[in-house]
């Protein structure tokens, strides 16, 4: 796939895209709307006291650190949990799954947060959590009594090391004043026992003061909570924007998994890339309720779909410009693909341009023609094959258009493929041929019954239609293979049903005609003629007089249904536009 393609698949999918968009935003919304907001409180704690310290050492720090990732898994066990709602006096233990640590990088700080729907009982319980793991570290105070004794030990202690220095000096003046040696020696012995006495007093001072200060397993409430002013979650605009990207992607993904798994065609590039055939026209959808509504060509002749028709006309006149186009037959891969449509269409366009058609109706099973002109089927093709002596031009219907006739299917036989493959069927042709311009069969489809490969051997070219949308890509292959095997012409493809936003092909139309009818500018319609392989428009359907004998520049004496006297002439450059007798003006450079 190109890159092309792709942004095909969007502009076709672009609802489903926004579709899902819209629902999956909305439904978003609307569920955050329900749920309860919550909040968070955090609290810090601090691990050790190397930061009161002078000269902390490294190995405290490092010690600090490696207890936090311990207390940061405390706090969330239930020892922690259950002691902060007790001293709260909650009827609940908290989750640990709404409690939630981080410690800073390089520091001895811990993070402490807590998630609850109300904001100031999350302050309450990141600060009671904290106080929680106070008391169950070494830090507990709880114990008052001990700190008494700790403290009066430690009063103890300072005044007995001042009194002891005290002696100390008082016995080293003692010292300095003796004469005799044994004075001497007595203050000596003297000071050396005060010294030893006032270091066991210092050591023993500093061991209590250690346990009244902490150490490194120590902590501290740095930073008490506050109480949230704005939940954390829902995240409201964040929710809907994921579930947007969401929506959107399954969408996309839905699309292109659609467009892989649908081996339909649906454009003109497809059709092109399947099969080395030109496309002959781009049809849009033909509306109506009754079957001569679509012989839009007749009624509407102004409408862009006529367009595509003469542009088919041009295209498949062009595949003859070095030989007379005499018949050629119409058909598709499968039923209720349009083609009798398509058919009739093309041939009043042909018919509409000045040379005489005769359109035969060789569906022998479902016909649909008649109804399409709105004639009779009371007999026909088969009456005329079954009696030899009978002349074809009896049995030609006039149409409501002008140099257009109908060969209808007569009584439905029980045997078809044997009727249309019989001598009797060449002579027909051969006598319509000798009275019309251009001789057109509608077939049944070719992959249902073996019709419409019988008629194609018959025929100077075969035009197969697709339907945009229904045809398989399996089918098309196929059909191409059974007209190949009995080496029929296929000129190339109509593709029916063509929806106006994935051709392409008529927005190159909207500004042929002005809002009053008149003509406008060509150079579109040529660029569409040159893509499809026309790169100029060859005489119609025969050189100066026709086969027939007859001249081919009389100008019909009637004005074709829905048109106004000339209209298409001037459209399609034949005769009132002061085109050649085929009825078609080559287009300008």
């Amino acid at each position: 796939m190109q890159l092309q393609d792709y942004w095909t698949i969007v502009k076709r999918w672009w609802w489903l895209m926004v579709a899902c968009v819209l629902v999956a935003s909305v439904s978003s919304y609307i569920g955050t709307l329900g749920m309860p907001r919550i909040y968070q409180a955090t609290a810090t704690v601090m691990i050790g006291q190397s930061i009161q310290e002078a000269n902390p050492s490294s190995n405290d720090i490092w010690v600090s650190q490696q207890l936090a990732a311990t207390y940061s898994q405390m706090v969330k066990r239930q020892p922690i949990l259950q002691g902060a709602a007790q001293a709260l006096g909650l009827n609940f233990i908290p989750s640990g799954g709404n409690v939630s640590t981080r410690s800073i990088e390089s520091t001895q700080l811990l993070e402490i947060s807590m998630r609850d729907t109300d904001p100031v009982r999350a302050k309450a319980l990141a600060d009671e959590i904290c106080n929680q793991l106070v008391l169950q570290s070494p830090t507990n105070s709880r114990d008052q009594a001990r700190q008494d004794f700790v403290q009066a030990q430690l009063s103890d202690l300072e005044a007995k090391v001042k009194a002891t220095e005290d002696e100390v000096e008082a016995e080293q003046a003692k010292l300095d004043a003796a004469n005799s040696a044994r004075a001497i020696q007595q203050y000596q012995s003297n000071i050396s026992a005060l010294q030893t006495k006032l270091n066991t007093y210092r050591s023993s001072y500093a061991s209590l003061l250690l346990t009244v200060q902490g150490g490194t397993n120590y902590i501290t409430i740095f930073e008490y909570a506050n109480v949230p002013s704005a939940p954390i979650s829902p995240n409201v605009s964040q929710t809907v924007l994921l579930a947007a990207a969401i929506g959107l992607g399954l969408a996309v993904a839905g699309a292109f998994l659609i467009e892989f798994l649908d081996d339909t065609i649906k454009t003109p590039d497809e059709l092109s890339r399947l099969a080395p055939m030109p496309v002959l026209a781009s049809i849009a959808p033909i509306e109506g309720e009754n079957a001569g509504d679509r012989l839009v060509v007749a009624n509407e002749p102004l409408s862009t779909i006529s367009e595509a028709f003469r542009v088919m006309r041009t295209n498949i006149q062009f595949a003859f410009v070095d030989r007379r186009l005499r018949s050629l037959s119409v058909t598709s891969a499968g039923p209720s693909e349009g083609k009798s449509v398509v058919l009739a269409n093309l041939a009043t366009s042909i018919a509409q341009s000045g040379a005489k058609v005769v359109a035969i109706d060789g569906d022998l099973r479902r016909p649909t023609m008649h109804k399409i002109f709105g004639v009779t089927n009371e007999d026909g093709l088969s009456n005329l094959i079954l009696h030899p002596e009978h002349r074809a031009e009896d049995y030609l219907k006039t149409t409501a258009v002008e140099n257009l006739w109908l060969l209808t299917t007569g009584p439905l036989p029980p045997n078809p493929a044997e009727l249309l493959g019989s001598q009797r069927m060449g002579d027909i042709l051969e006598e319509l041929q000798e009275f019309a311009d251009l001789v057109v069969f509608d077939t049944p489809p070719a992959l249902v019954v073996t019709d419409a490969v019988v008629v194609s051997t018959r025929v100077d070219g075969v035009v197969v239609v697709v339907d945009a949308g229904r045809t398989r890509r399996g089918l098309i292959k196929r059909v191409l293979d059974e007209l190949n095997r009995v080496r029929a012409n296929v000129l190339g493809f109509a593709l029916n049903r063509v929806k106006i936003h994935s051709g392409g092909y008529y927005y190159q139309y909207y500004y042929y005609y002005n809002e009053e009818g008149t003509r406008g500018s060509r150079r579109d319609s040529r660029r569409e003629s040159k893509r499809n392989g026309a790169l100029s428009l060859p005489s119609l359907l025969r050189n100066g007089n026709g086969g027939n004998g007859k001249s081919a520049s009389a100008k019909p004496a009637s004005t074709p249904v829905g048109a106004p006297a000339g209209a298409d002439d001037a459209a399609a450059g034949g005769p009132a536009a002061g085109g050649p007798a085929a009825g078609v003006t080559p287009v300008a450079d």
